[in-house]
């Protein structure tokens, strides 16, 4: 029980600093009913969850009846902590998507994919090492770049040398249910960012029923035989 009431009075505090900005311990005490010592508990854990964050202000601006006294210490939240409050960008995303396929049609929507797909080319490109640089190096930099999007990727090597691009999470996985044409647009994406001498293939697919996404990438066969 006491597990559970610590845990809403932290919601509770993360919902004060969201909804009013920053606050010292004494102001959220006062609103939330609670000790001077209790909020400070909280708050001490929350910062250690990187979910808050406090600024010590100079006693000259800590208020004119503290005088010279201690300087007052304002919290407030990080960016991890915009996690726990409710996002609606799947949904945003689903219903732009079928109000293009109704307002435009499909070939309209597809056109969109690609032009997205194009500028995701480009962007992969202009940060993956260059072509003549060994493929692993290549596949491992468009993890990092995955990763960084908020896909989980890692790499494994096959004892055959070949790579498997695994991503963990798709944060795109609503949007993907609805428009199947943005699975098929990675796989150009992948395949013109990391260069004509190697083969991208899908082995594993989150809306096929897997629970992760697997893409097989080895030198291409035209490579092969010219060895």
């Amino acid at each position: 029980m006491t597990e559970n009431v610590v845990s809403i009075s932290k919601k509770r505090i993360l919902g004060l600093l969201k909804k009013g900005g920053e606050r010292t311990a004494a102001m959220l005490a006062h609103k939330l009913g609670l000790t001077d010592v209790a909020i400070r508990q909280h708050l001490l854990a929350l910062e250690a969850m990187d979910m808050v964050t406090q600024r010590v202000l100079p006693v000259e601006h800590s208020g004119s009846g503290r005088g010279r006294g201690r300087p007052a210490t304002l919290w407030s939240l990080t960016e991890a902590s915009q996690a726990l409050f409710p996002e609606r960008h799947a949904e945003l995303t689903v219903g732009l998507i079928e109000a293009m396929r109704s307002a435009l049609g499909e070939d309209a929507l597809l056109k969109v994919i690609d032009t997205r797909a194009d500028a995701q080319v480009n962007l992969y490109r202009d940060r993956l090492p260059p072509r003549s640089l060994p493929i692993k190096d290549r596949v491992e930099a468009l993890a990092r770049l995955r990763t960084e999007e908020g896909y989980m990727a890692d790499v494994c090597v096959n004892e055959d040398g070949s790579l498997l691009l695994i991503e963990h999470h798709c944060p795109i996985c609503d949007a993907a249910k609805s428009c199947v044409g943005l699975c098929g647009a990675e796989l150009r994406v992948f395949q013109e960012a990391l260069g004509p001498d190697v083969a991208v293939e899908r082995t594993q697919h989150l809306l096929s029923g897997d629970s992760r996404c697997v893409y097989l990438i080895r030198v291409a066969s035209a490579k092969l035989g010219q060895r």
